[in-house]
């Protein structure tokens, strides 16, 4: 296994430190702050950990203040409810004695009932597509060297993106993407861990959806930051196969932009869906 996604195993492999109570400790990405979709994930887990045999079927969380990946994050669970078919969960993160983070989560027994399903995009699948690193090749020193490293860096998730994504491009697109995501290697079978993998990954770069009509990213005077995230898990998967995130953006305003996404695997299943709204203002001055 490559030490990079060993070690992102590492952050989601909490700490308990009293009952109800989890501790965890953050990668270091190249901002000064903790990556949205760890925390998600990470509470995901503590609440996991409060649960038996019941997989996680929906979380809603807020993002209430920046975290620092310099120190622990401390992860409290209220265990607000088992029923006989559904468990409900409350996940509060804390650093420095204030909450960085609260998510509500809901997990329900296997059981068997009606089933359909909207169709997946027809898009190319992930072998026709390149790597992360054959699309970045030539385009290095385009990017601030500060950023360099952050965007040639090992990732433990092979991403093949089917829309041309330019940071620095100002031409307005219409708001939707569509990228192909896996673990770099296989894993357990457990499926908790396949469950927090997914939800780390649903945080990554959902948000940029809402910026493309706009020409706009990150890279151009926007400050943005994930405000709320939902995800609702509809059918079993596995993240070590390859897994598309459809992206679209319905509206933006008020300094904000929603996002949602649809996750199908490979042949066609459709097994999550997505909702985000951030923060998206201009703070360029133009």
């Amino acid at each position: 296994m490559p030490n990079v996604l060993h070690a992102l195993l590492e952050h989601l492999n909490l700490e308990q430190i009293e009952t109800n109570l989890f501790r965890g400790v953050s990668e270091s990405m190249g901002p000064p702050r903790v990556f949205g979709g760890q925390v998600i994930g990470q509470a995901l887990i503590a609440a996991l950990r409060t649960v038996e045999d019941r997989p996680c079927h929906s979380l809603h969380g807020y993002f209430l203040r920046p975290g620092d990946p310099a120190i622990p994050i401390v992860y409290e669970v209220d265990r607000i409810r088992d029923g006989g078919s559904f468990t409900t969960r409350r996940v509060v993160a804390v650093q420095r004695g204030e909450a960085i983070f609260s998510m509500s989560a809901s997990f329900q027994v296997v059981e068997a009932g009606l089933s359909h399903q909207s169709a997946m995009p027809d898009v190319p699948m992930p072998e026709s597509l390149p790597t992360e690193a054959e699309a970045m090749e030539g385009r290095l020193d385009e990017i601030p060297e500060h950023m360099r490293e952050m965007m040639n860096r090992e990732r433990p998730i092979e991403m093949r993106r089917i829309e041309k994504t330019d940071f620095f491009s100002s031409e307005k697109k219409p708001p939707f993407q569509h990228v192909w995501f896996r673990s770099s290697e296989l894993l357990s079978d457990d499926p908790a861990l396949h469950q927090c993998l997914l939800a780390y990954a649903s945080d990554m770069g959902i948000l940029s959806t809402c910026m493309l009509p706009h020409g706009r990213s990150f890279m151009s005077g926007m400050m943005t930051a994930s405000l709320d995230h939902a995800m609702w898990f509809h059918r079993p998967f596995r993240f070590d196969e390859w897994i598309l995130f459809a992206q679209d953006s319905p509206a933006s305003a008020g300094a904000r932009g929603f996002n949602r996404g649809t996750m199908f695997t490979q042949d066609g299943t459709l097994i999550a869906s997505v909702a985000q709204e951030g923060l998206i203002r201009d703070v360029s001055g133009g």
